[in-house]
């Protein structure tokens, strides 16, 4: 299941980054302003970061779908080390996956140079604004998800946020780093296209920055208890995780 996740994730940010980049694609030539088709990208990944979390794989496997998730939620103890390793290695074959299969329906017009497979690769500021930049968006989405998912006002209310990050993130941040946060993404992409640019950025940052945001929501004063690793824990689904989410409603 949480390799079917981050697939399904991946065929969705190839064919609609081919969609909107390509030049003989429709929507190219009718939005020819290219923070526009940022925005328009970002707004799609977000919506599908929600369908998935949303969805009965994603309910049952916590939809992770990135081992620097995965790796954080193990430092905190939620995980399980065996659990995470598995995670991890569906996570990569999942994403590698997904490529594959968009590649299938989209064929040639996924390897053009315009859309190179949704390749991840450092913008014209350079590799160490790529890296600052990585780090600090996959500590703002890790903080945000810890700080909503184990509130009892705002963890109905994660995925979405979570979507909400990720459409900004694309929209804004793209132009620096092109907008990973996730080693099996960035992986899967670059395997595909044989495009291993600055692959260290994506493999470091991300786990980087969402571990720095796991220990400053542990030790940060008011600190709360992480109860559960699922990003969407309103469901009937059974829980493999170290798991005491139904004590954030009965405090």
């Amino acid at each position: 299941m949480e390799a079917g996740c981050l697939g399904l994730f991946m065929v969705s940010a190839c064919l609609v980054t081919a969609l909107f980049e390509h030049p003989h694609s429709a929507l190219r030539q009718a939005i020819p302003d290219s923070l526009t088709r940022s925005a328009l990208i970002g707004a799609a990944m977000g919506v599908t970061l929600v369908l998935i979390v949303h969805s009965p794989w994603g309910k049952q496997s916590g939809a992770h779908m990135n081992p620097a998730v995965t790796l954080t939620y193990l430092s905190l103890g939620k995980v399980a080390p065996a659990h995470a390793g598995g995670y991890i290695v569906a996570q990569f074959f999942g994403g590698i996956a997904g490529v594959w299969l968009a590649w299938l329906l989209a064929g040639d017009a996924l390897a053009d140079i315009t859309v190179d497979f949704a390749v991840t690769r450092p913008g014209p500021a350079g590799q160490t604004a790529a890296f600052l930049a990585e780090t600090a968006i996959s500590f703002l989405m890790m903080g945000a998800v810890l700080l909503s998912a184990n509130s009892r006002t705002w963890s109905r209310r994660t995925p979405f946020l979570a979507g909400a990050l990720v459409a900004l993130f694309i929209t804004f941040e793209a132009p620096l780093s092109g907008m990973s946060m996730n080693p099996a993404r960035t992986f899967a992409s670059a395997v595909t296209a044989g495009e291993w640019t600055a692959i260290w950025i994506y493999f470091s940052a991300p786990v980087l920055g969402m571990l720095l945001a796991a220990a400053f929501y542990q030790f940060a004063p008011g600190a709360r208890l992480v109860h559960c690793a699922k990003l969407h824990h309103h469901n009937k689904k059974r829980c493999l995780f170290n798991c005491n989410y139904g004590d954030l409603h009965a405090e």
